[in-house]
């Protein structure tokens, strides 16, 4: 069992992020030369056509209902790993050299993007070593070791495993894989945008998707920019766990003392800055979400399509609800990005328990309209 090392963290005081109202937005800022282009995900689809059919785009009258407007959402939850987070893994290691997969993989991860990297290395014949936050989801954990990964829990949450792995890929010469740092992996889940385009039946006003790491919202947002710059693709970050939106909105990339959170996905508690390199220029807003919220968004998608969503995954629906007024009428997409939800957590939210980490006294920007910054 490896020991993780101490990680300097600041905790964060401030004002409130200035916020705009949506009538007011100005356009998109004009991106930096980014290390993700629109060729890249065009790409990775060719990859990905090859090991996976699209997944469903449904709207159904009961949700729209309760959102007050058309919602398209795009079941990624039905992937063969339960996440979409296989479109990266596929598209990774098919762009890897095979010295690269000779050497095997490491990474690190909370559960999904480790799946994808450990089933992409069982099509590539390669090796994997996944590092875990202690007290993961079983269910992940036994996943990921059935499909040949190596499994080891070091840390309290997903950066300390991160760091953890970090060192074991210096010790052993593995090939190191961040789920978000990657740009192959961004590359293969904005694949997810180009899907939803074909499947919609017309422009989509909005969009809105979960952010941990940041690798969906950045291809989203890649996508969205060059083939429907008028869809504003909008991000959302758990309340527990706001150092991606506090990132996103000030620019100042600095870590937060702790993330207990639903959402396991979204808990990170360093920002990346590869992927906000992306989104700063190119999202159109970026949210956060309360525990209950999280809670409802998973009990709505069970009573109204009938889908499990993990807690990251209902994020994204749970702000389509809470700023469902200034959407009315119009077409929104959700991204339900994993249904990898264990037992406990899917029945609490059905029986509509208070949420196990709220409230949490840890420094936060609160944001109760959409907030845009550049």
């Amino acid at each position: 069992m490896l020991t993780n090392g101490s990680l300097a963290l600041e905790s964060l005081e401030g004002d409130t992020p200035r916020e705009t109202p949506l009538s007011a937005v100005p356009a998109r800022a004009q991106a930096r030369e980014l290390s993700v282009k629109l060729d890249d995900v065009q790409q990775a689809m060719l990859v990905v056509k090859e090991h996976l059919a699209p997944t469903p785009l449904v709207s159904h009258p009961l949700l729209n209902s309760r959102v007050g407007c058309d919602v398209f959402v795009k079941l990624e939850n039905t992937q063969s790993i339960g996440s979409f987070k296989i479109r990266g893994g596929l598209n990774l290691l098919a762009r890897m050299s095979a010295e690269d997969r000779a050497l095997g993989l490491v990474t690190a991860t909370r559960g999904n993007h480790g799946q994808s990297i450990a089933q992409a290395c069982r099509l590539h014949g390669a090796r994997c070593t996944i590092f875990v936050p202690r007290g993961n989801n079983p269910d992940k954990n036994a996943a990921m070791a059935a499909m040949g990964a190596h499994v080891i829990e070091v840390g309290h949450d997903f950066d300390a495993a991160m760091m953890a792995a970090e060192k074991y890929a210096a010790r052993t010469g593995s090939r190191l894989v961040h789920p978000a740092r990657d740009l192959d992996l961004v590359a293969g889940v904005g694949t997810i945008a180009l899907e939803m385009l074909e499947q919609a039946g017309g422009e989509l006003d909005a969009v809105f998707v979960p952010v941990g790491g940041g690798s969906i919202a950045a291809g989203m947002s890649v996508v969205m920019n060059a083939l429907s710059p008028r869809t504003r693709v909008i991000g959302v970050s758990a309340e527990n766990a706001p150092a991606m939106h506090h990132a996103w909105h000030t620019g100042e990339y600095h870590p937060f003392a702790a993330t207990e959170t639903l959402a396991d996905g979204l808990a990170v508690r360093v920002p990346v800055d590869t992927t906000l390199e992306i989104m700063r220029p190119l999202l159109d807003g970026m949210v956060l979400v309360s525990e209950r919220e999280i809670q409802g968004a998973i009990r709505a998608y069970a009573e109204t399509i009938h889908q499990m969503a993990e807690g990251a995954a209902a994020a994204a629906l749970a702000a389509a609800i809470r700023h469902g007024e200034s959407f009315l009428g119009q077409r929104v997409g959700v991204v339900l990005t994993g249904g990898n939800i264990d037992a406990a957590t899917l029945l609490g939210a059905l029986a509509g328990e208070r949420p196990r980490h709220e409230p949490q006294a840890m420094p936060y920007f609160p944001i109760g309209e959409l907030s845009y910054g550049y």
